[in-house]
């Protein structure tokens, strides 16, 4: 499964979650596996605010692009677990803890899924002070 072959909405959910620097972005083709969606797009925030800001940035950039709202929502008052259903995609953003216990990715180990690499933090290089000593 490569990204750019996933449909526009799951791309708008990994885009929005980068975003807000969540953690462990994973999406599960649930196609021929699941009646009820056919995206499962889970990753993990650090905060309870983090949590929040993901699934809000989600829902802005889901409807701003596509015009679309979640048919349901669960748990976003939660530090630890909230759902967003846009019907064909279902977005899981669970605290760590939650995130293994409940252990999604397990459970729907039958569905191809695409595991995305955290990206690394910026930092901007220092100079030892010994270098500013040895410039002339």
């Amino acid at each position: 499964m490569k990204i750019e072959n996933l449909p526009k909405g799951v791309q708008l959910v990994i885009e929005a979650a980068q975003n807000k620097k969540a953690g462990g972005i994973t999406v599960l083709d649930l196609d021929g596996l699941a009646a009820f969606t056919q995206y499962f797009v889970i990753c993990t925030g650090y905060s309870t605010p983090q949590l929040q800001a993901i699934c809000n940035e989600v829902e802005e950039m889901m409807y701003k692009e596509l015009k679309r709202t979640p048919a349901h929502r669960e748990g976003q008052r939660s530090a630890e677990w909230a759902l967003l259903d846009f019907g064909g995609i279902i977005v899981h953003v669970f605290g760590e803890q939650a995130r293994k216990y409940y252990d999604l990715e397990r459970l729907w180990r039958a569905a191809p899924s695409l595991v995305l690499p955290d990206e690394p933090e910026r930092v901007e290089p220092r100079h030892s002070p010994r270098e500013n000593y040895l410039q002339p």
